[in-house]
């Protein structure tokens, strides 16, 4: 099934970690408008608030409603994030570790 706006949106703040209001703030864009458009209504926001919720997040308006941008990828792909958060917090010798791990279990 194709994910809609709705769902792309929220699959976006979940990546970046990001609440509702704090969107609001970037965007200007009042938060029970955001909101609106994350309810079961699933309303679409005209092109130009869609485009400053794009630029709030950094992600093309086409990735936003269609869930498609070669540039951008998170919903499957966003365990990525979190995964690459945590590896920031390992030190040298615990991150070549999990560095081989990866290569040896990468390899075909």
């Amino acid at each position: 099934m194709r994910k809609t706006f709705k769902d792309n949106l929220r699959d976006e703040l979940d990546y970046q970690n990001m609440t509702v209001k704090e969107l609001s703030l970037k965007t200007g864009v009042p938060k029970p408008t955001l909101s609106c458009y994350l309810s079961a209504r699933n309303t679409m926001p005209p092109a130009d608030i869609a485009v400053k919720i794009a630029q709030a997040l950094g992600v093309s308006v086409e990735y936003l409603v269609t869930g498609n941008d070669a540039k951008h990828s998170t919903g499957d792909n966003a365990c990525l994030h979190f995964l690459i958060e945590d590896l920031k917090t390992l030190g040298g010798t615990e991150l070549n570790i999990v560095s081989q791990m990866v290569h040896a279990i990468a390899k075909p």
